[in-house]
């Protein structure tokens, strides 16, 4: 069973899509499986110096971030840091990046991957993955 969504910042927290949404509509998913229990993680290249922006404040269970943990995926132990961090097994989570080596980065690890092409098409897959019907 999957209980934690592992989001990847750029081209993916920053996609606000087709629909003139107001905010990216994944970080509106990340709202809604919050409250319906699922673990959030934030995973990012960025180097020690970025940090979520500040209206994200308890949205996100953890965040790693490369610069802060000497480490950047694709390397596996990236993805086996944030769902230890997230106190779960690597299994147990869905990563969603737009660049392919990173989805399969964390494959490797053990994860389940989403290759974030549009909003629309990984809402869809995150739908089926979690089994929860979301930005309705």
């Amino acid at each position: 069973m999957l209980r934690g969504l592992v989001l990847d910042f750029g081209g993916v927290l920053t996609d606000f899509g087709d629909d003139g949404a107001v905010e990216p509509p994944l970080l509106t998913v990340v709202r809604e499986v919050r409250g319906r229990g699922v673990k959030t993680g934030l995973l990012s290249n960025a180097d020690g110096l970025w940090a979520p922006p500040r209206e994200w404040a308890g949205l996100f269970d953890v965040a790693v971030v490369s610069g802060e943990v000497g480490m950047a995926k694709p390397d596996v132990d990236i993805y086996l840091l944030a769902a230890e961090r997230l106190g779960l097994a690597p299994g147990e989570c869905v990563f969603v990046d737009d660049l392919a080596v990173n989805v399969r980065g964390a494959a490797e690890a053990g994860m389940v991957g989403v290759h974030h092409t549009s909003v629309a098409a990984t809402v869809g897959e995150l739908e089926v993955l979690l089994g929860v019907p979301l930005l309705r």
